[in-house]
């Protein structure tokens, strides 16, 4: 058994739940996202890989109203379109299976998982409506209600310090190499997530797969 009990973070988009942008805006905005190549375009455009507007909002300093206008006016949608994007984003989070199978696997009496998420309000509002978040989690952190976004450094400090863990002995899984760099930047242990079956191997092999309990 390892000397200290290791407490494991989960990003949400991509890890716990499934996330293809492109998919979405084939059928969301299938006018404008005809093929593979345009739904990869648009969803630069629109998400610019959740940095400029989209980070914002994920932080919460604009509204979706807001959102809309800015993407209809970057990218020259109708805000009409723009809207249903929006709109169409947190329908689109289905649980992964084989994700929700290791949290049910690796949870533990007296030992909680925890979740750290760039997700705005309104999106976070309806994951907590509509999945069982606080049965898959002891506790966790959505980017719109602290004001903070991963990979930002505060994101982390928040993290560790609600979590009341020391940095040193949280492990965090993201699908995103920038936010698994910031993670180690704080002192976190961290890995790219894939699949949970690698997760699963990461954690046998670095020995923090945790004890029956």
């Amino acid at each position: 058994m390892p000397a200290t009990v290791k407490r494991l973070v989960f990003d949400f988009a991509g890890v716990v739940f499934s996330w293809q942008p492109r998919a979405l805006l084939q059928r969301v905005i299938p006018q404008y996202a005809t093929d593979e190549a345009s739904a990869r375009h648009w969803a630069s455009q629109i998400f610019e890989d959740f940095g400029g507007d989209w980070a914002d909002f994920d932080r919460g300093a604009v509204s979706p109203d807001d959102l809309v206008v800015r993407i209809a006016r970057r990218t020259g949608l109708a805000e009409a379109d723009a809207r249903a994007v929006v709109q169409a984003v947190p329908l689109a989070f289905q649980p992964i299976a084989s994700t929700i199978d290791l949290l049910q696997r690796l949870r533990r009496p007296g030992r909680p998982l925890f979740f750290l998420s760039n997700m705005p309000a309104p999106y976070a509002d309806y994951l907590d409506r509509h999945h069982p978040v606080a049965q898959w989690f002891g506790d966790g952190l959505y980017s719109g209600r602290v004001q903070h976004i991963k990979p930002e450094p505060a994101m982390f400090v928040l993290a560790a310090n609600r979590f009341g863990v020391a940095p040193a002995d949280l492990v965090f899984f993201d699908d995103v190499a920038g936010n698994v760099a910031a993670a180690q930047a704080a002192g976190w242990s961290a890995f790219p997530f894939t699949d949970a079956a690698r997760a699963e191997r990461d954690l046998r092999q670095a020995g923090w797969w945790p004890d029956p309990g």
